[in-house]
């Protein structure tokens, strides 16, 4: 899988994409997403609607690179200490924020631009960037840690399955209530289980 870097443009466009990026979630929140234009976009950000189009195509791959843009984690893991509460944690927060309805809809848009699957791979390099500084810490503290790989596979897959195609029912079980949303309690399941499977493998 190729990765781009995880670093933001310089210079003339950075100062675009921030403008434009900047105008695509104020208009969305005042007028709706199915009042946004190209040239609506263009002339709050202060460029024009060509700049916009040469640089991302079209709407849909405007507001992709918006929903990956605002994907982006803002700050590392919490350190709690140990392995468990970090990904406790960790897999909490994620789960609260991707299952929440703007996030589900950053997903959505995420998907639907770049069909060569880059953004997928930008969202899932997120993720594996936030598992491995919980996983590095557990290492520098002797503890025994899963690989990446395997956190995603074990814990990030079946939460976002959930998060995109069950969200009503975490666990194939029972529902969550009229809310339809997902819970911390089936995140920490996940991450019981991973670790339980790592305890019992020794």
């Amino acid at each position: 899988m190729s990765r781009k870097p995880m670093v933001r443009p310089g210079g003339r466009s950075a100062r675009v994409q921030e403008a434009v990026h900047t105008a695509v979630r104020e208009l969305q929140a005042e007028l709706g997403r199915p009042e946004l234009t190209i040239p609506l976009i263009a002339a709050r950000a202060g460029v024009t609607p060509s700049t916009v189009y040469r640089r991302w195509g079209d709407l849909q791959e405007l507001l992709s690179d918006v929903a990956v843009e605002n994907l982006r984690p803002d700050t590392p893991p919490q350190d709690h200490g140990d392995l468990a509460a970090d990904l406790r944690n960790w897999a909490e927060q994620f789960i609260e924020e991707m299952a929440s309805p703007i996030g589900r809809a950053y997903i959505r848009d995420a998907l639907l631009g770049a069909p060569d699957g880059d953004n997928a791979a930008r969202c899932s390099e997120y993720a594996a960037e936030q598992i491995d500084v919980v996983l590095a810490r557990a290492a520098e503290r002797g503890e025994d840690a899963p690989g990446v790989e395997l956190v995603l596979d074990r814990v990030v897959a079946p939460m976002m399955y959930r998060i995109l195609f069950r969200p009503g029912d975490p666990d194939g079980t029972r529902s969550t209530g009229s809310t339809g949303s997902l819970t911390a309690e089936y995140a920490r399941g996940l991450v019981r289980d991973l670790l339980d499977g790592l305890d019992a493998s020794h």
